[in-house]
């Protein structure tokens, strides 16, 4: 299986270092081994996605393995599904991915994110990885037995679009409860996460799992995890000083686990 082209949908074929469609558009691969498949007019940005200083936050913290149980539930989700094709939504620089890629021979990482692309496609050589937005999947239709979307944005049609039926899409959210510790320094009143409502169209809610667990972190680390938050941006100064001078901090985990599966 390849990819399909994002300007006009047609599959893409592979020749030597690019991809070429029917219609003659071609898209390069990058020395590091990704291909770009985000044209100019599908950016909403300049350069889309997480910066390099997000993107390097998030590699430290992940390595340390504070969220190791999180990939390692939804790995023992994907050894039940017997998938062959996995694609990994928003994946970042891959360190979800290249796990779930220990279990299914076909894995491909998608994020809008080229800076995280670049470093995962440089890290994780078994991992096909592309720049493109998941509100277009370049995939053809029922290309795919898995989709894995970790706390990533999806136009859920494409979902529907991608999947063969009988294929499963996992998803991770926030809980209730996740980082409150962590919302405390930044909020005057701290609000639990609005239970899960999410509804997928044309699949079936099979599971639902929840992890949760206490996090003791340095400083520093700390500080990493807020940057990787949509909230670091309402911290203030004096904020980021104080996680950075802690010697440890605690802060709970909550994550919610949905396994979709797409209809007959």
């Amino acid at each position: 299986m390849s990819y399909s082209c994002p300007l006009c949908h047609a599959p893409l074929t592979r020749r030597e270092n690019s991809y070429i469609c029917p219609q003659r558009h071609q898209f390069d691969l990058a020395k590091e081994g990704y291909v770009n498949l985000l044209p100019v007019q599908h950016k909403r940005s300049r350069d889309p996605g997480d910066s390099a200083e997000m993107m390097n936050a998030r590699r430290a913290f992940l390595d340390a393995g504070h969220y190791q149980p999180l990939r390692d539930a939804i790995c023992q989700q994907l050894e039940q599904t017997g998938a062959a094709q996995l694609l990994d939504i928003g994946c970042g620089e891959g360190y979800y991915t290249h796990a779930f890629a220990e279990i299914v021979s076909q894995t491909w990482g998608l994020d809008v994110s080229k800076a995280a692309i670049r470093a995962g496609a440089k890290r994780y050589p078994q991992v096909n990885f592309c720049v493109a937005s998941s509100q277009r999947l370049p995939f053809d239709d029922n290309s795919m037995d898995t989709v894995v979307r970790i706390y990533a944005p999806c136009n859920p049609q494409e979902l529907a679009r991608v999947v063969r039926p009988g294929g499963w899409v996992f998803t991770a959210t926030p809980g209730p409860r996740h980082l409150m510790e962590l919302k405390g320094l930044i909020y005057e009143e701290v609000h639990l996460h609005a239970p899960h409502s999410e509804q997928l169209e044309g699949f079936t809610l099979q599971q639902y799992k929840q992890v949760a667990y206490r996090m003791t972190l340095s400083g520093l680390e700390a500080v990493a995890l807020l940057q990787m938050t949509p909230f670091a941006w309402r911290a203030r100064p004096d904020v980021w000083e104080k996680l950075q001078q802690q010697k440890e901090f605690h802060c709970q985990t909550d994550f919610a686990i949905h396994s979709w599966q797409r209809d007959a």
